[in-house]
């Protein structure tokens, strides 16, 4: 019987780009471990187990270290970490872009996660305020989201305020009449989520995905103008000529990258993280057996690899076939 937090997980899409016939890469020194980098979220821990995972099963021995987004790269330039599986645009370095430039790090690839941030809410909110996912519906029922500390104005709740302001920035940059009250924790968020479902209550929140949430409680965007760069320095870019920011968050990519010397110690290994990736739709259930369920994580990868051998063999076997 299948298990129900594998069963709605569609294939990853796991393909080798070969040209002319498939000639198998060497395995290189697997009497040494590759050393991967755990940062400090559910998701990247699925994502690096998954790829952990498919290098055990080609032969290599891995080791996971524990390791700051931010202050990672000197130890991947170092050779003391191998790789970094998920890293997002939005939130990397500068010391990133300078190692990449100066040839100290290689980036080895886009992870395939459609990754967004933005204003949102839980589907049953489209009935109390009728006209979302259009973010101009949210300027007729703002007092359906209003509280006593934000009245006449409704109650948007923003990111922690150590994550910086980036809902209260659309709000005013779009002359929305919504009042951002940050959240004390990415667990306050959850929270505020759980209640509005449970209660069919309002709620607009800043959000992102992958995020196990984003399918728990069923979590939509809200429609805002693209994000382009203009947005964020030409006020008289968007929908209100006097302001910036009127617009969503800038679009994410999420990619890897990996020591430089690994291509050639370990020349199948860098093939296969390179062609490695992972879907929204992959991820997020694997994180909600993990945050929701209370699952380790590497029992939940452990089972997804028993089940699905079809979804993650191709690409280690063609770096070692």
């Amino acid at each position: 019987m299948t298990n129900p937090i594998l069963s709605g997980l569609s294939a990853l899409t796991l393909t080798a780009a070969l040209s002319g016939a498939a000639v198998a890469a060497d395995l290189g020194a697997t009497d040494e471990p590759i050393r991967l980098a755990i940062n400090e979220w559910t998701g990247q821990h699925v994502t690096t187990h998954v790829a952990a995972e498919m290098l055990r099963a080609a032969g290599y021995k891995v080791e996971f270290v524990t390791a700051g987004m931010l202050n990672q790269f000197q130890a991947i330039a170092d050779g003391d970490i191998h790789a970094t599986l998920e890293i997002w645009s939005s939130n990397v370095s500068d010391q990133y872009a300078l190692l990449k430039e100066a040839g100290q790090l290689e980036e080895l690839s886009d992870l395939g996660l459609n990754a967004r941030e933005g204003i949102a809410y839980p589907a049953h909110v489209a009935e109390i305020c009728p006209g979302l996912p259009a973010w101009e519906a949210l300027k007729d029922c703002a007092m359906n989201f209003a509280t006593a500390e934000t009245l006449p104005m409704g109650r948007l709740v923003d990111y922690p305020a150590d994550w910086g302001t980036p809902g209260a920035d659309r709000m005013a940059g779009l002359e929305l009449p919504f009042k951002a009250v940050p959240a004390g924790s990415e667990g306050a968020l959850i929270a505020e989520l759980r209640a509005s479902t449970e209660k069919k209550s309002p709620l607009l929140v800043t959000f992102w995905q992958p995020h196990w949430a984003m399918s728990a409680y069923d979590v939509k965007f809200v429609d805002l103008p693209a994000g382009e760069e203009a947005c964020f320095s030409d006020p008289a870019w968007g929908p209100n000529p006097n302001a910036v920011n009127d617009c969503d968050f800038a679009p994410s990519r999420i990619f890897k990258a990996g020591w430089v010397g690994m291509k050639d110690k370990w020349p199948a290994a860098h093939e296969i993280l390179v062609n490695y990736q992972l879907a929204v739709e992959d991820q997020q259930p694997m994180m909600g057996a993990v945050d929701v369920s209370g699952m380790k994580v590497e029992d939940v990868v452990a089972e997804w690899m028993r089940a699905n051998p079809t979804k993650w063999k191709p690409v280690v076997e063609a770096a070692t076939r």
